[in-house]
């Protein structure tokens, strides 16, 4: 099987890769100039609730379902729908491929996955954590022992971007993450609100002051670090907000490391302990100010950053210092060599069995 084109259709960008056999990706600048010999399309889905543990061929039915979780995860799979239907009409002729964010997390133990609602919640409404961004988390279980030459038992991975979640990977395999039901659970993030006491949403609710829907937007896009310091440039103005003295961004980067450093923490309690501390996307990889701020947190864990690796790091690399037990690792985010390859085994298990 030739190219595999993948689709990233993220919350604040649209990422097109084409996927060689080997595992070699470029760019792709957009739909119309896809490469001619491409032999399937993988789509990076966020949200495949209970239906959807694994990759799937699409069809109008499966297109169907994913629409009906739309509501749990807004600011993902519409836009995830969109792009399917614009790369169905541009390349027909394909098969296409929903690849899901979810299906790494199926291995989460029920005492981290189940919240404490009645069964009917739990059973019937099927409202338990999922756990989000599994394709980056998978690449960076698989990638962090390359790295160091040899197996990881106890990572944790902070996938730091608009969207942003800390996960506890256990010999490969996800046992806890932040985000749950919807990618809106856990640590604070670009615009969205993270954890809050759902007390609070009842008062503000109950009080009139705001409706569903406008709740609703107000925890996706309105809050995190936009809503505490008004930020519309993202984690650099925030930086340099920060170190200028601006107490707004101040305070906004001081809630995001407090939050992130308890996450984890509570992810290291669920792996066992920790061996290794990935930093991906965007703020993981960009941002030495927030690494440097939630490992000097972290020391209890034994993490120990080395100051000169961290402030020159570029993915991927071990920015931890000689002597510290816990290793600290900066790794680009390859969410495209996740989805193709699980495309690719699906449509070559899908041709044997024809």
């Amino acid at each position: 099987m030739g190219l595999i084109l993948v689709v990233n259709a993220g919350s604040t960008s649209l990422k097109l890769h084409a996927v060689d056999e080997d595992g070699h990706s470029v760019p792709v600048d957009s739909l119309d100039v896809a490469p001619t010999d491409l032999t399937a399309v993988a789509h990076r889905v966020v949200h495949g609730g209970a239906r959807f543990r694994d990759p799937v061929v699409i069809d109008s039915a499966v297109r169907d379902q994913i629409r009906e979780l739309v509501s749990v995860a807004p600011l993902h799979n519409a836009p995830a729908l969109e792009a399917i239907e614009a790369a169905r009409a541009a390349l027909p002729d394909v098969p296409h491929v929903a690849v899901f964010d979810t299906s790494f997390h199926r291995t989460i133990p029920d005492a981290a996955a189940v919240y404490a609602v009645p069964r009917v919640w739990r059973e019937g409404w099927g409202i338990r954590r999922y756990g989000f961004q599994g394709l980056s988390v998978e690449w960076c279980a698989q990638r962090v022992p390359e790295l160091l030459g040899h197996p990881v038992d106890r990572l944790v991975v902070c996938h730091l971007g608009g969207g942003s979640s800390v996960t506890a990977v256990r010999a490969g395999k996800s046992v806890d993450t932040t985000m749950g039901f919807t990618p809106l659970e856990g640590v604070p993030m670009t615009t969205r609100s993270g954890s809050i006491d759902p007390g609070a949403l009842l008062y503000v609710l109950r009080e009139g002051h705001l409706d569903v829907d406008s709740l609703d937007h107000a925890l996706n896009f309105d809050s995190g670090v936009k809503g505490l310091a008004s930020a519309s440039g993202g984690m650099i103005e925030i930086e340099r907000r920060a170190l200028s003295g601006d107490a707004d961004a101040g305070l906004a980067l001081k809630v995001m490391v407090h939050h992130l450093a308890a996450a984890v923490a509570a992810m290291a309690a669920s792996a066992g302990g920790l061996d290794a501390l990935a930093f991906t996307a965007g703020i993981g990889e960009g941002s030495a100010l927030v690494r440097e701020r939630l490992c000097a947190r972290l020391g209890f864990l034994d993490v120990d950053l080395d100051p000169a690796r961290n402030q020159g790091a570029a993915p991927d690399c071990d920015v931890a210092a000689e002597g510290s037990r816990v290793r600290v690792l900066v790794v680009r985010a390859r969410e495209e060599l996740i989805a193709a390859r699980a495309a690719r085994t699906l449509l070559d298990l899908n041709s044997k069995a024809d």
